[in-house]
């Protein structure tokens, strides 16, 4: 049995591990870069906005055609429209107002993931007390072809 030289043996070594880094060095160029982090916060923002705005539609058009919306107590909805008719319904009953922000973002290739904190206010339009509600959230955002990120799933729960 021929046994190899050092010299080969650190030589197949050093391959090895110069490959293993540009293979990590290329995986880390597509996770959180701050130009994708910056869309999917503006992109909770512009949701934001437009609940603040009653948008119904404003808010859907941030979620994919097959999105997932997991609200508390309610069973899971599918698809955009079905986002849409959920915020209409709100905002149909209610004055509102959504305090929110993203604590943590993390890319990875296309997808990405946000997890947040949200304060809601939510005033009767038929007269009637305030209710304020602060949940914990996490978004699951995939981007699209145009380069936009959307959400796929959005989930959350009451802190209380």
């Amino acid at each position: 049995m021929r046994t190899l030289s050092f010299k080969y043996k650190l030589f197949v070594f050093c391959l090895i591990l110069s490959s293993a880094a540009c293979t990590t060095e290329k995986q880390n160029a597509t996770v959180n870069s701050g130009e994708d982090v910056e869309a999917i916060t503006a992109a909770s923002a512009a949701r934001a906005e437009a609940f603040n705005n009653s948008d119904a539609a404003g808010i859907a058009e941030h979620f994919t055609e097959d999105a997932i919306l997991m609200a508390p107590a309610e069973p899971a909805r599918q698809g955009r429209a079905a986002v849409q008719d959920y915020y209409q319904t709100i905002f149909d009953a209610y004055e509102v107002t959504l305090d929110s922000h993203y604590e943590e973002v993390e890319v990875s290739g296309d997808m990405a993931y946000g997890r947040g904190e949200a304060i809601v206010r939510l005033t009767p339009k038929g007269g009637g007390e305030t209710t304020t509600a602060a949940s914990k959230y996490l978004n699951i955002l995939k981007r699209q072809p145009d380069g936009s990120w959307k959400t796929t799933h959005d989930v959350w729960n009451a802190n209380e």
